[in-house]
């Protein structure tokens, strides 16, 4: 099989304490703490907290990014952890942001990211026009 280029974990984190999801300094040191753990190399942070609730940011690491946009009043976290390359586990970063927002029901996948066509199987391709 084809090296993949990357990991991609989605995470749905359900019953997140709102008051942590509504704090954007406190989201964005979550997030930046969940890149550092994985070892990670953090290049950029942006996040920016919404009126009347919810925030939203990106970390930007040297193996591509963590994401999160949150809506405090469900409970609700959007989670992204990208990594390229092998020596960063997306996974770890992942369960620490979960048990940091303190989640109670969760749902995660893996998405393999940047494997050549033929080595995808039963996905949808299309060529675009240059």
């Amino acid at each position: 099989m084809e090296q993949a280029l990357g990991r991609h974990i989605l995470c749905e984190a359900y019953g997140c304490d709102p008051g942590l999801l509504n704090d954007r300094k406190v989201v964005e040191q979550i997030m930046v703490d969940a890149a550092l753990l994985t070892g990670a190399e953090v290049r950029e942070v942006a996040f920016h907290k919404f009126s009347p609730q919810g925030v939203s940011g990106v970390v930007v690491i040297s193996e591509s990014h963590l994401a999160i946009h949150t809506w405090p009043e469900l409970g609700y976290a959007a989670i992204d952890v990208f990594t390229c390359g092998d020596h960063v586990d997306p996974w770890k970063a992942a369960d620490y942001l979960v048990e940091a927002f303190r989640a109670t029901t969760v749902q995660t996948q893996e998405v393999v990211r940047g494997l050549p066509p033929a080595a995808v199987v039963g996905e949808r391709m299309e060529a675009t026009a240059s």
